[in-house]
């Protein structure tokens, strides 16, 4: 299947994956946001007059004052006065968070400029129990061989991106359950023979989603760089708040300082990684382009010559795969590396599947796992690591 016969999704289709995000988990999040934080009565209506856009299913552009009124009007030149279910599900669902911002005044002047409306979810995860658990496991690793900790950690950030919160909103609560089915593609050898081959270089992590995602992303970050697998790393973060959990510098802050809040080894990987901010080893950065509804096949000059600045360049969750592959109905045994050849260097990434483009199984695999008649695309009980 070439690239202009893969389909490009779209949230048409009743009872597919992308219609159910437009007609179902949007207007819940809508709601959810509503209610964590004390928004004015002018904030409130512009968040259901976008409920409302949505359930009409027609789109309509940016006000001519917005920051980025020119870039949203080229994109979306050819969409707006159309239904939000029949244009690419990649653009609708970016668009969504991009009014979701302007409805709550995000970047418009006054007292709510600049406020997450999603960190209020974010906060609270932090404080839970399960990331006080997570934490406290940390204490195993100086007893493991270092390869075995590597694997363990590497393990940890892949099942961690379980953790989107936007994908938690909709799920029921057994899809994320105990993981038993395992990786439907595992290129960690390859990811691992490309960190220990050479003198130790730039890698770059483009972060997923913050909380209970970011914190193993960290903890593995502490691992490449305090066993010499990276000289340096570069975590590529969004501007703004995007999608429902995805990490911004803020949320880095914020798991830092959980990790210093900790005891033990969540305290010492803490301290290394602020040691390591404060030295220049580890950078974050970010770029206009991760808030973009296009590919990264799109990507602009100077983010493209970042990327080709480094060793390796890891991507993180479902967002970064679709971007990465093109949010396309490919066949799911088109290799991983002939749709990210352009990339430009050595590229991995590290998935648990939650939407329907796959890529990079052997026909066996596919077989098997179509037989088991489950939602194994979009249910969050499978992964994967490919690399190229």
């Amino acid at each position: 299947m070439t690239e202009q016969a893969a389909p490009v999704i779209t949230s048409s289709k009743p009872g597919s994956f992308a219609h159910g995000v437009l007609a179902k988990r949007h207007p819940a999040l809508i709601q959810q946001v509503s209610d964590a934080l004390p928004y004015s009565p002018q904030q409130r209506r512009a968040l259901d007059d976008l409920r409302e856009e949505g359930a009409n299913r027609v789109l309509t552009p940016l006000d001519t004052s917005a920051f980025d009124y020119a870039a949203w009007e080229e994109w979306g030149s050819s969409y707006f006065g159309r239904s939000w279910f029949d244009v690419p599900f990649l653009w609708s669902e970016s668009y969504f968070y991009r009014r979701l911002l302007d409805a709550v005044g995000y970047f418009d002047p006054g007292p709510w400029q600049r406020i997450d409306p999603f960190a209020p979810f974010k906060r609270a995860e932090l404080r839970g129990a399960a990331v006080k658990e997570e934490l406290a496991a940390l204490d195993v690793l100086p007893d493991l061989p270092e390869q075995q900790q590597a694997e363990m950690l590497l393990q940890s950030s892949l099942w961690g991106n379980r953790a989107d919160l936007g994908f938690r909103i909709a799920a029921e609560q057994t899809a994320l359950g105990d993981v038993d089915t395992g990786l439907v593609a595992d290129d960690s050898a390859l990811l691992w023979e490309r960190l220990t081959t050479g003198t130790p270089g730039t890698v770059a992590v483009v972060a997923d989603n913050a909380g209970r995602e970011l914190i193993p992303d960290l903890v593995l970050i502490d691992h490449l760089l305090t066993n010499s697998y990276a000289a340096d790393v570069v975590l590529h973060v969004k501007p703004y708040p995007y999608y429902v959990s995805d990490a911004m510098l803020s949320d880095v802050l914020d798991c830092l300082h959980r990790l210093l809040q900790a005891s033990g080894q969540a305290q010492q990987i803490g301290r290394r990684l602020w040691n390591c901010l404060g030295k220049g080893r580890l950078c974050v950065s970010t770029h206009p382009f991760f808030c973009a509804p296009l590919p990264f096949t799109a990507m602009p000059d100077d983010l493209c010559q970042q990327f080709a600045a480094t060793s390796l360049t890891i991507f993180k969750g479902n967002l970064n795969y679709r971007r990465l592959v093109g949010d396309q109905l490919w066949a799911a045994t088109t290799p991983y590396a002939q749709l990210s050849a352009y990339f430009p260097g050595p590229v991995a990434t590290l998935r648990t599947l939650k939407s329907d483009v796959i890529i990079g199984l052997t026909p066996q695999k596919l077989a098997a796992l179509d037989e088991t008649q489950q939602e194994w695309r979009t249910a969050g009980t499978h992964a994967l690591v490919q690399a190229r």
